[in-house]
């Protein structure tokens, strides 16, 4: 499911820019008091570098809880590219409510856009094979459905949202449930309907696995040349069982990953280590 379809979507949308405002404007935004009550603004935002934009429900939001009589006209659609130097949108009305908004929109623009760019490039790095590519729970605390819908925005994937929609045996889980086949025996038995995936870190734990009926496999730091033998070990044993790679992928190595036939691969740089596209917004003051 899509996050923004999930209930509440947009009651989450609202509450993430409520915290936002809360935090950067407080009580009142001071230095907007400088400028006269009745000043009209018009301000465009402008991609200072190539990006997938992806964060208009945010935007828009911030400026609806500031005040109503602002619009935006957006120049182009949710998931398009831009190039630097190119207007996003243009936000008119009130001089002081759209100075006073500016920071908090562009940061979800900033962080969000990032997130669908770097989805977008990897997207495009495993182009023409097989592998799906996905991102992982390692989302910015309180930001996790903003994120991973900025990442089906850039056309990648989303794995589970949290703890509650899938299981995922890790190491751990494995020793404190009494080895690979009893604790997959206990998760099949209570998954109810959801995906059961177990990472495994040798070729050997792969085949218990795949013998003992997971799901999907999380081959994690894997060699290409192990990926290619477990995908052929999936395919003699039990070929409905998905494959997924994970553990240091990069854009200099991922076509090298994706082509030794695994399904998935996933990314915890789609939503971790971002750095804010480079937006800026331009004030063009009118008269009275």
């Amino acid at each position: 499911m899509k996050p923004q379809q999930i209930d509440g979507f947009s009651d989450y949308v609202n509450g993430s820019v409520t915290v936002a405002l809360a935090e950067d404007v407080g009580p009142g935004d001071l230095t907007a008091e400088l400028v006269p009550a009745g000043q009209l603004a018009q301000a465009k935002v402008l991609a200072r570098e190539d990006c997938i934009v992806c964060g208009r429900p945010w935007f828009d939001e911030v400026f609806r809880q500031l005040d109503a009589t602002i619009t935006v006209d957006w120049h182009l659609d949710e998931g398009e590219r831009i190039e630097a130097g190119h207007s996003i949108c243009t936000v008119s009305g009130l001089a002081r409510s759209v100075l006073t908004g500016e920071r908090t929109a562009l940061n979800f623009l900033q962080l969000l856009s990032a997130t669908a760019t770097t989805a977008r490039k990897y997207i495009d790095a495993v182009a023409g094979t097989r592998a799906t590519i996905l991102d992982t729970r390692k989302t910015i605390p309180g930001l996790r459905l903003a994120q991973k819908y900025a990442v089906q925005t850039g056309g990648a994937q989303n794995h589970r949202l949290g703890l509650y929609d899938a299981v995922l045996i890790k190491e751990n889980h494995i020793a404190a449930g009494g080895g690979i086949c009893k604790t997959l025996e206990t998760a099949l038995k209570l998954a109810n309907h959801v995906l059961v995936e177990i990472e495994v870190e040798t070729l050997d734990q792969a085949r218990e696995s795949l013998e003992a009926g997971a799901h999907r496999l999380l081959l994690d730091n894997f060699s290409n040349d192990d990926l290619a033998a477990a995908v052929q070990l999936r395919d003699d044993i039990a070929p409905t069982i998905t494959l997924e790679a994970s553990g240091g992928i990069t854009l200099a190595n991922i076509r090298t990953i994706a082509e030794t036939g695994v399904d998935f691969i996933s990314i915890g740089a789609l939503t971790k280590d971002l750095q804010a596209i480079d937006l800026s917004m331009q004030f063009d003051i009118q008269a009275d």
